[in-house]
């Protein structure tokens, strides 16, 4: 599944370092945790349930539709020209990738991912050698317009790659954050791999959930720039100040690829946080305002009130600066 999402969310309440899965019980709230996707993942919600089996039965169903990492996957199946019925997770999927697509005019692009592959960024590594030839002849194939969903089954052309690793990790959030609500679990705060969606208040604190932004650092540490609440939200973090290409100027060229050159895109953004209703809304989002850079996203989100978002920059002097759009939280 995804693993673009480099500025890790800090939780303030909770270390999720882990590596095996572990459940803890107190008065008030449950905490489990464990490994997924290909990261980690942390859900405290207020009930004395043990729902871990279930949160496990969720995330291989997930996992079994969209993954691009399992060979058997409904997806690896589709990329292989295989006949494949969609199930419902795909089609949720399917479809907001759609919309977000048609927003953002393209820049959001699921198609875009044999060109990261090509770049040694996606999950078939070393798939393509990549020159401008190779570049350009993918291109070809990009662009999730041409892509149709007809009766559960997907229409493409058979070049045609698809993944949605810049989506689907905030989609397994919302998976997990919907089955607790059909349980009548209100509080809840659910991460994975920093996407995160949470609900109500923490409920063994009586307070708030309260979260914690990474300050971007290109020495591996980490450290928390601001820390925030969340109520009834998702929200998700794409950075690029963990994985990226230099050039021989000293450039740094993002692991977002650019969906109309096919190059990984030049910009001086390091992280963007997006709050949205759902997590998947945001982990799309944010990816894609990596892309846009900063002047574009500043005049789409003036036409789309129900977005926030929280820049981290570095200005002409290589200064760390941040921009609050649309009532983002401060605090």
């Amino acid at each position: 599944m995804k693993q673009l999402t480099f500025v890790l969310v800090v939780f303030l309440l909770l270390s999720c370092k882990e590596e095996s899965k572990q459940v803890q019980s107190s008065s008030e709230n449950t905490k489990i945790s464990g490994p997924v996707f290909g990261t980690s993942f942390s859900v405290i919600y207020n009930s004395e349930s043990d729902y871990s089996k279930q949160f496990d039965s969720l995330f291989a169903v997930v996992n079994q539709s969209m993954s691009t990492y399992i060979p058997d996957s409904d997806l690896s199946k589709l990329n292989r020209n295989e006949a494949i019925v969609m199930d419902a997770h795909f089609k949720k999927v399917f479809s907001a990738s759609k919309i977000i697509h048609k927003t953002t005019e393209g820049v959001f692009d699921p198609t875009i991912g044999d060109v990261v592959n090509a770049w040694d960024f996606g999950a078939d590594k070393n798939k393509f050698l990549t020159d401008s030839t190779t570049i350009d002849s993918l291109m070809r194939f990009v662009g999730f317009d041409k892509v149709l969903m007809i009766d559960s089954k997907v229409k493409k052309q058979p070049q045609t790659y698809i993944e949605f690793n810049a989506i689907a990790k905030g989609y397994g959030v919302d998976v997990i954050a919907d089955f607790l609500e059909t349980e009548n679990v209100d509080n809840y705060l659910v991460e994975i791999g920093g996407e995160i969606r949470a609900s109500g208040i923490n409920k063994e604190k009586e307070s708030p959930w309260r979260v914690g932004l990474d300050e971007p650092r290109f020495d591996g540490e980490q450290s928390v720039l601001k820390a925030i609440t969340l109520t009834n939200v998702g929200m998700a973090t794409s950075g690029t100040y963990r994985k990226f290409k230099t050039d021989e100027q000293g450039n740094r060229y993002a692991h977002i690829i650019d969906t109309k050159t096919g190059y990984p895109s030049k910009t001086n953004i390091l992280s963007v946080s997006v709050i949205a209703e759902d997590c998947m809304t945001a982990d799309a989002y944010a990816t894609a305002f990596q892309a846009m850079g900063i002047e574009k996203v500043t005049e789409f989100l003036k036409a789309h009130p129900e977005l926030k978002a929280f820049l981290v920059f570095e200005n002409e002097n290589n200064e760390l600066e941040t921009l609050n759009l649309n009532d983002f939280p401060e605090h």
